[in-house]
């Protein structure tokens, strides 16, 4: 399963190893600019786009706040048309119910679209333990679980790979060299996935949203896996996190407006598809039965806080778009599963702080994450929250705090601000000797501070 955590000193490290791989930045550079640009244009036809952002927030405020009422109604209209719901509280509950499910029907094989929740349970691991072999259907999923490795963005997965590596892993699979060229590894990857399509026993998806009213799983895709995956397979097994109700198909309509706009900068993406249960009386396409499996794991915990507005995020990925940290260190030194301003949020809420203590640092508190956010969730202030709880909870080295505490002493105080200015140019030098002066000045240039400081006038 893998882990939310990671050890302190992991982001540093893997983000040194991304910033020397210049294919890596180029293909950040590249797809993120995409993304970012698309979105641009894309909002710029919405009109009064802030407008609709504040509508948005509001619909994602309320349902929070009224959670249990939004499930209880959820539940009662899938079950109503013949869904089952289960709830569970942790990863393990989560995967022990989808295998029992497979376990009943005797699946040997199941095809998975797009679902980031089922990253964060490592639903994977737990499948091929119990003798089921998932297999991604989403082109990016796919290329990821060829090559072994997790999800670097939350819309666009495999954002960090170039032509040339996608080439390569499908090359494996097909057992010839195929040209890096567009047309031929789309057709290459279409091959390969079909037979899965067709004898898969089980399709698992993700839920972009719930829909309380009639009991509906949306989803969000640009490609058909998703409804292959959900309509082939005699059974149907959609994950979703507990936070991504939405009350009704008017709603559920606001949201999306504003969803594929912010993620691909589409006014919709090519495929949205809302399921509400199995397949009826006189119908011919769908799966005989659809479990939702309603994940907490730690969600919960942040409702009544002051993090709680962290679960309004509907998944977007804009903020990665424009966040300077991201687009320099990719998703991989995050962890892995989510990444970007909304992971370096979320994940310590998640898998706590001491687990995940150099994530509230990854970001320079531009703001541009919050600016992009279509639900206005306030991601810069929520990671300075986390700093001062990094703080509080005595995550960070004694000799930090320390420093911290002289620092807010001198400035505090008019005497010993300005004698702390008039002593900073001599010791200056010294700095570069301490650790955090090291750290600081290996990739920037220190400017000599001037010999007169402005408050000694002319």
């Amino acid at each position: 399963m893998p882990e939310l955590a990671q050890p302190a000193d992991a982001f540093a490290e893997r983000a040194r190893r991304a910033l020397a791989d210049e294919h890596l930045q180029g293909a950040l550079d590249a797809g993120t600019r995409r993304l970012h640009d698309g979105r641009s244009a894309a909002w710029s036809s919405l009109g009064d786009a802030d407008a609709l952002r504040e509508r948005a927030r509001e619909i994602r405020t309320r349902t929070i706040a009224d959670l249990d009422r939004y499930l209880s109604e959820f539940t009662a209209a899938l079950e109503a048309r013949g869904g089952r719901v289960a709830f569970c509280r942790t990863a393990a509950e989560a995967n022990a119910y989808v295998v029992e499910v497979c376990r009943k029907t005797g699946a040997k094989l199941a095809a998975k679209s797009k679902s980031m929740v089922s990253e964060e349970i490592g639903l994977n691991d737990a499948l091929e333990a119990a003798g089921v072999r998932p297999v991604e259907t989403d082109l990016g999923e796919y290329l990821l679980q060829l090559a072994g490795t997790h999800p670097a963005h939350i819309v666009a997965p495999a954002i960090e790979l170039t032509r040339e590596q996608v080439a390569e892993l499908l090359s494996q699979v097909e057992g010839v060299r195929l040209e890096p060229e567009l047309t031929t590894l789309v057709s290459a990857a279409r091959r390969q996935l079909r037979e899965t399509f067709l004898q898969a026993d089980v399709g698992i998806s993700g839920a972009n949203f719930g829909v309380a009213e009639t009991g509906s799983v949306c989803l969000v895709t640009n490609e058909g896996n998703g409804r292959l995956v959900t309509s082939l397979p005699r059974v149907h097994i959609a994950l979703m996190g507990m936070e991504r109700l939405v009350p009704t198909l008017d709603e559920l309509a606001v949201l999306l407006r504003l969803l594929s706009r912010s993620g691909t900068g589409q006014p919709l993406t090519v495929y949205t598809t809302l399921l509400t249960g199995p397949r009826r009386e006189g119908e011919q396409d769908g799966p005989d039965e659809v479990h939702v499996v309603v994940i907490d794991n730690a969600r919960s915990s942040l409702r009544g806080g002051r993090y709680e507005e962290m679960l309004n995020c509907i998944r977007c990925g804009a903020c990665l778009n424009v966040c300077p940290v991201y687009r320099k260190t990719g998703g991989a030194a995050y962890g892995p599963v989510y990444s970007g301003p909304m992971g370096a949020v979320l994940v310590p809420l998640l898998a706590g702080l001491e687990r995940t203590s150099a994530l509230p640092h990854a970001s320079s508190l531009c703001g541009a994450c919050t600016a992009a956010c279509p639900v206005k969730i306030p991601l810069h202030e929520l990671l300075l929250e986390l700093r001062r709880d990094l703080v509080g909870e005595g995550v960070t080295s004694r000799a930090e705090r320390l420093g911290f505490r002289l620092w807010s002493y001198a400035w505090s105080r008019p005497w010993a601000y300005r004698l702390s200015t008039r002593l900073a140019r001599i010791g200056q030098p010294l700095a570069r000797l301490s650790p955090a002066g090291r750290a600081w000045s290996r990739g920037r240039e220190l400017p000599r501070l001037a010999r007169r400081r402005f408050r000694d006038g002319r």
